[in-house]
This record gives structure tokens, sequence and C-alpha cells, in this order.
């Protein structure tokens, strides 16, 4: 296994056409405004082209997405109708966004059928789905498994295996359900595996289910000039609610997380940040599905400003200007901590990260001063007189339209009755809209929600009535 020195620098020529793929991908990723790879591309695809195993270490931004994707489309035979590829993800959320990017990659290649098969969702159509078959599964381990254990899925000609999110599907509890999945693959397979972070765990499955893997390890994409980092000491659970207040009352951030290591005190956070008027929500493991789902799109779309999440349930967000990160507690590990706050300062813009320790974690904080070779100071928090302040209300509210892609709706169709005809709001007050089977949702400014609801409600898409409410 070449561990020992990884990839860390892209290769001079980071241009896609420099690649030993079908010209058709090469001119799709123009279209799709792929100028030149990224360095965990650079680094990774050559390799996977190649045929080789490949760990791959970065973290969310660094476009291993579009890597393995490239890697197991160059490994499709698209005349052979047979699942040959499966991509193995910790959440639905981030299964979702992977198929997705998939598709996309795969879009001037022919019939190529890309299926997701996750937990949360009804056996149903998924057992329908596989009757017709496939060329590249995307799903959740535990799903998988069950359609695998009920002779639905047939991995016989299977060639490329992709485990996305590797660490946290392990802290997940999911190692018994990969064991299976992996023990019906083909042993003569490429295998590709990603992860933020590379714990002995990581390196033991590595080990056990790949062939002689070539390390790519891409660095944190931010600089330190793109981040400003403060450390806060706090020790009770009420210190620190009092410093988050203080600090996102002085700050004012349009969009911000705040990272909490345990469900229930992410969960408890929220509330009581609710309680103090702030716009926010939870979002966990013990959520029900839809809930999680509308979480994560009401943060993605404006209409909430502040998102508390535990590291699982953050996995697969990808949310443009994130303003600032609050650490409610450090998290587990110095790279946990640098895939946290890598979430804003984004895309050459500035972003704020703030961590709260207690007096017994300093060795966690000075892990992190040496592994990101940082000086850090603890800072004194901002005054608390700005506790009389009114929080920060967040721009957007949701309208959800019970009616979707079945129905036939398109965007085009909630923008049309949004805007059309007496009393349409202006278009430039139209945020975010949202697709789904049944269901669809669309942003707009707060001040116009009441008469956006009113013309979606009264209006008609596709000469149906559809009912709506804001969410």
């Amino acid at each position: 296994m070449t561990t020992d020195s990884p990839t860390n620098k892209a290769p001079a020529n980071t241009a896609f056409s420099s690649l030993a793929l079908d010209p058709a991908l090469i001119e799709n990723l123009t279209s799709m405004g792929y100028e030149s790879m990224t360095p965990i591309q650079a680094d990774s695809l050559p390799l996977m082209i190649a045929g080789k195993d490949v760990i791959g270490q970065g973290k969310t931004g660094s476009g291993k997405t579009a890597a393995f994707g490239l890697g197991l489309l160059a490994n499709l035979n698209v005349k052979r109708f047979r699942v040959q590829s499966l991509v193995l993800c910790p959440t639905r959320e981030l299964a979702d966004q992977v198929a997705n990017e998939i598709r996309k990659l795969a879009r001037s290649i022919h019939n190529i059928k890309v299926l997701t098969l996750c937990g949360g969702m009804p056996f149903g159509p998924q057992i329908g789905s596989l009757e017709h078959g496939a060329h590249i599964l995307v799903g959740t381990p535990g799903r998988i498994l069950d359609h695998l254990e009920k002779g639905r899925i047939d991995l016989s000609e299977l060639n490329t295996l992709v485990l996305d999110e590797a660490d946290r599907m392990l802290d997940m509890g999911f190692q018994d359900a990969l064991d299976a999945i992996i023990e019906q693959a083909p042993s003569e397979r490429q295998t590709l595996l990603f992860s933020a972070t590379f714990p002995p765990e990581i390196k033991k499955i590595a080990n056990r289910i790949m062939r002689n893997p070539e390390l790519v390890k891409v660095e944190s994409q931010h600089t330190n000039s793109s981040i400003s980092q403060f450390f806060y000491k706090t020790n009770s659970f009420e210190d620190r609610l009092k410093a988050t207040q203080i600090l996102l009352l002085q700050h004012k951030p349009e969009s911000s997380v705040i990272f909490c290591n345990t469900k229930r005190e992410a969960q408890e956070v929220a509330d009581e940040l609710h309680y103090k008027g702030f716009d926010v929500i939870a979002l966990h493991g013990d959520l029900e599905q839809r809930d999680r789902d509308q979480a994560l799109l009401r943060f993605a779309n404006k209409s909430a400003s502040i998102l508390v999440a535990t590291d699982v349930a953050a996995r697969g967000l990808d949310v443009e200007n994130l303003d600032a990160v609050i650490n409610f507690q450090l998290a587990r590990d110095a790279e946990v901590h640098v895939h946290r706050i890598g979430r804003t300062g984004r895309a050459g813009s500035k972003g704020m990260a703030f961590s709260l320790f207690a007096e017994k974690e300093m060795f966690k904080v000075a892990q992190i001063d040496e592994y990101m070779d940082i000086e850090i100071t603890p800072s004194t928090l901002p005054s608390d007189s700005v506790l009389t302040d009114t929080p920060f209300e967040s721009k957007m509210a949701t309208i959800q339209i019970d009616g979707g892609k079945k129905q036939k709706v398109r965007a085009g169709d909630i923008l049309g009755a949004l805007t059309g005809g007496d009393n349409g709001v202006d278009g430039k007050r139209v945020g975010k809209i949202h697709l789904f089977d049944m269901r669809a949702y669309v942003a707009v400014e707060k001040g116009i929600a009441k008469q956006a609801l009113k013309k979606i409600s009264n209006g008609k898409m596709k000469g149906k009535t559809f009912r709506a409410r804001i969410i």
C-alpha cells in the first residue's frame, strides 16, 4: 500500500483534455464551465483512468465527486446494461448530490442509467427501478444491503466500487453493512475510497479491501488569510450559549453553522437560540428524513440564517457564501476542526470561525495549533451589551407546493405563476426553486411571502391548482 509519500502538488497540466477520456465527456465538461482540474482531480484522475485503486483525502468543495464520477464513467461500458459502478455514501442528502453530479457529467453519453437507493424512501419505486436495470447505483449502505439480501441487485459485473465520506460511514455504524456489501462484490474490481479524515479504522479497511492503493492527499485550499479564527475560553453550557449569542449579535452573519458534538446538544442549542429570538434550525440524526430535507433546503435558500448541526448530519452540506462557523464544542480531532471551518471563506470570500473551549480542552487547542501551523491565542469576547440587540432575521421565506416532477411541474411554471397576471411579484424577489417528485419549494423575500402564497394557491400550473403553505 503506497501511503508513505502522498501526492500534494498538482501536475503542471491541469487541462481535462490532457486525460485519456471520451471526447464527449471532455466536451461536456467544457459546456459545464469546468476549465481546469482541481488539485485532487489532477492528482487522482490519471491514476483512476489507469485502473489503479485510489484513496483520496480531501474535504467538501475539493472536487472529489467529479474526480471519482469521471473515473467510474471512464470505466463504463454503456452497451452492457448491468450494474458496473456502486457508490456508497453515509447520508441520503450526499447520495442525492453525488447522483445528480454523475448525471450531469454523463449527459453527453446516451442511455446511461444512474439509480439512487437510500433509506428513508419507499421500497416500491426503488424495486420497480431496479427491475428496469441500471449502470450506476448510488446509495446508503443499509438500503443497498437490503436490496442485495433480497436478490434485487446483482453485483457480478461490478468493476468500480466507491466509498465516499468513508470516515463518516464508519462513525455512523455502517461497518457491518459495508463488509456484507463488499463480500458480494467481485474481487477483481477497482476500489476508490474518499475520506475527509484518515483515522486508523480507514487504514484498516483500505488494507483489507484495496489492491496497492495510491494515496492522494490534498491539503485545505483555505488559507489563514481567507478564514479569521478566534478561540474563546468558556466552561459551562450556559457560558457557551451566552458566548454564542454575543458572537451572533456582534457579527450578524447572514448564514452560519454552529457545530455540536452530540445530537442532544444540537437540539438543545437550537431550542435555546430559538427561544431567544434567533432564526435557527437543527440538523441531526434523530430528525425524520422529511424534517432533515426541509432543514437543509431552508438553510440553503436563505430562509433560515443559523443551522445547528452535528458533524455527521452536516456532511454533504454545500452552501455558498457561508459567513461564519461556530464550534460550540471543539471537534474530536484537528482534522475534523479544519473540515468544519473550511465551510466558510470559500471561493475567495472572507470567512470567520469561532471556537469555544474549556480549560480541560487546552490539549485540543494545542493539537489544532500544531496541525494548522498557526499560533493560537485565546481572544476576549465582545461586550455583552449586544445581548439587548435584535437578532438577525433571514431575508427569505420558503413556500411548499404540493406538486412536483410527477405532476410535470417545472421551475419555469412556478416562476410564471408568481410573476404573471394581476398582482404578480417581482421576479428579482424570488429565490431558489427546488423540485422533488411530489413537492416543490420556492424561496421568496419575506416582505412578499403572503402575496406569493396567494398567487400560488389561487393560480394554476399545468392547468391545475396546487395547495401551498409557508413552512
